[in-house]
């Protein structure tokens, strides 16, 4: 893996562990956490560390931002069938959030 694929997938990892931190509910939070080991699995557990103590704690933010990276990682050669179900994940994490 590339820095650069490697510093996208650390950002879509932070920011998805940041919404599992911020999380409602034990629910919302076990969701985003299984978007988090989806992403891990993906990438063959070969995953940067998560840095989530500068992020706002705006969870509409954080989710725009983890989709947006998610997205990013296709172009690093992950297959748009696996951005898409992460993406989705992420969305169904998220509604469990908001109720």
């Amino acid at each position: 893996m590339l820095l650069p694929h490697a510093q996208t997938l650390a950002q879509a990892r932070s920011y998805v562990a940041a919404l599992a931190d911020r999380a409602l509910t034990i629910e919302a939070s076990s969701a985003y956490e299984r978007v988090l080991l989806e992403l891990d699995r993906v990438h063959g557990d070969d995953c940067p560390a998560l840095d989530t103590g500068d992020l706002t704690d705006d969870r509409d933010i954080l989710l725009a931002d983890a989709s947006n990276t998610v997205e990013q990682l296709e172009n690093y050669g992950v297959e748009s069938l696996s951005v898409e179900l992460i993406l989705a994940m992420l969305i169904d994490a998220h509604d469990l959030d908001i109720g």
